[in-house]
């Protein structure tokens, strides 16, 4: 099987042909075969023996064109013209049935022209992380880069202590960030940035070409995409931790994990990245900070668009977020309504367990067991604040019983919009722990009930639990 290599080929100045470096032992851990047949890949690549000598060998349709992307980007709202790929490499293209490309992309691939001087590895704990992570919001329906496959090695690489190096196989529509138009604007290369344009048009956004003004219709959907996205983060209560626009995807997708969190605790101030001292990318701040990156990448489209009709795209950005997130809201409730009094429920909710430090994800669980009728001491005994949140319930409850809407019914579709299930971080700490020691049972066994976060299980029953103290304050850094 070939693949194809059209970043490498068309755009191959706006980056560098790289080779993989091998790492000491490596070995294949895992490969996310569901995501592999649909990709249409063969199984025989994804062998311990085989992949190896793909990835790493002398001539290998795998890396013939593995290449090292160049972009910019804001980080912390500074701007830096000096990244790019630093530890990953494009290995290619795939088709799903639908005849849709995804790139392959290799993490943790040893140096390139932009690694600054850095060794070019992703250690074993960055890409456990990210595979668990992309897994989890996959399967709760939230847009993502995924993972293929999982390979370690015994190679030391430094950190804030000693680790092991490890690679993963990212799979995406694409690699391109906002940072890529960024760097070819502010850099003054108009003819680069047309041809990445150009690719754009002809690989991503075809549909836009039909547009009066393509460019135009191209920036409305970045804008909201990203939108959509930002909303269902607020929704189901993720902290990417850090929203610089290298790490802002065209597609409106999660990208480029770091530190990364969903939340325990409901603290809408809440900071996932210890590195933040600022709180720039805390939780609350998120759909500002989408809307500061659009604005961003939209420095690039001066060439080709008014200011006025940017300002226009940009306009679609909030209106876009508020009726996703408003609408997920209400999914979440089981309030079919859109009006004044569904709104006050849903704010009223959300300060009752703000103010009382609930955690988010069992909260919303527990309203999946509410019915028209009758007392849920349970819900009651939940919160601090025991008699605000009896009124809050009997107004919830008159609520529900004018919409007339069968309970079950109302329930089994409050249950498949909040996960019984989230990827929180001790259990990834735990997974980490032992898959340092050689172990991976834990890594597997989360990833199998994060597969499936919506569908209650005994067996599964300690991941549903709130995490010990010592879980809700763990320090993530960006090189996790």
């Amino acid at each position: 099987m070939n693949l194809d290599h059209s970043y490498a080929t068309q755009l191959g100045d706006l980056g560098a042909l790289t080779k993989p470096l091998s790492v000491a032992n490596p070995q294949l851990i895992e490969v996310n075969h569901t995501l592999r047949e649909a990709l249409q890949l063969p199984a025989s690549w994804f062998t311990q023996s085989s992949i190896m000598s793909m990835l790493f060998g002398n001539t290998s349709s795998l890396t013939k064109h593995s290449f090292a992307q160049k972009y910019g980007g804001h980080q912390f709202g500074g701007w830096n013209p000096d990244l790019g790929d630093g530890r990953g490499l494009l290995l290619g293209e795939a088709k799903d049935q639908q005849g849709t490309p995804w790139d392959l992309h290799l993490k943790g691939a040893g140096p390139t022209p932009y690694s600054r001087f850095a060794d070019g590895r992703a250690v074993l704990r960055s890409t456990l992380r990210e595979y668990l992570a992309s897994e989890a919001l996959h399967h709760m329906g939230i847009p993502t880069s995924r993972a293929l496959c999982l390979i370690t090695s015994d190679e030391p690489v430094y950190r804030e202590k000693q680790e092991k190096a490890a690679m993963m196989i990212r799979v995406s529509q694409s690699h391109i960030r906002f940072g890529h138009f960024e760097y070819f604007y502010h850099n003054g290369e108009l003819d680069k940035l047309e041809k990445l344009f150009d690719y754009c048009f002809e690989r991503h956004f075809s549909d836009c070409l039909q547009a009066e003004s393509p460019h135009l219709a191209m920036l409305e959907k970045i804008v909201t995409d990203t939108a959509t996205l930002i909303a269902k983060w607020q929704a189901f209560g993720f902290n990417h931790g850090v929203m610089n626009t290298d790490n802002m995807s065209i597609h409106g997708i999660t990208f480029d994990f770091g530190p990364y969190a969903f939340l325990d605790d409901f603290d809408p101030k809440f900071v996932c990245n210890h590195s933040d001292h600022q709180g720039r990318y805390a939780f609350e701040q998120q759909p500002g900070i989408g809307l500061w990156n659009l604005n961003a990448l939209a420095h690039a489209f001066t060439p080709y668009l008014s200011i006025e009709q940017i300002k226009s795209a940009l306009s679609q950005y909030e209106p876009r977020l508020m009726a996703e997130f408003s609408q997920l809201m209400r999914q979440k409730l089981g309030l079919y309504e859109n009006n004044h009094t569904t709104a006050e429920l849903v704010n009223r909710w959300l300060d009752l367990v703000s103010q009382d430090k609930r955690d988010y994800h069992i909260s919303f669980r527990l309203l999946c067991d509410i019915d028209e009728q009758g007392a849920h001491p349970k819900l009651v005994d939940h919160f601090i604040q025991r008699e605000a949140a009896q009124a809050w319930l009997t107004q919830y409850q008159q609520a529900i019983r004018a919409q007339g809407t069968d309970t079950q019914e109302r329930q089994a579709q409050m249950r498949k919009v909040n996960p019984a299930y989230v990827l929180r971080n001790y259990q990834a700490q735990l997974a980490i722990d032992a898959a340092e020691q050689g172990d991976f049972t834990h890594f597997r066994m989360l990833l199998q009930v994060l597969q499936q976060p919506f569908e209650s299980k005994p067996e599964y029953a300690e991941f549903a639990k709130p995490p010990p103290d010592w879980g809700k304050h763990m320090e993530i850094s960006c090189s996790s």
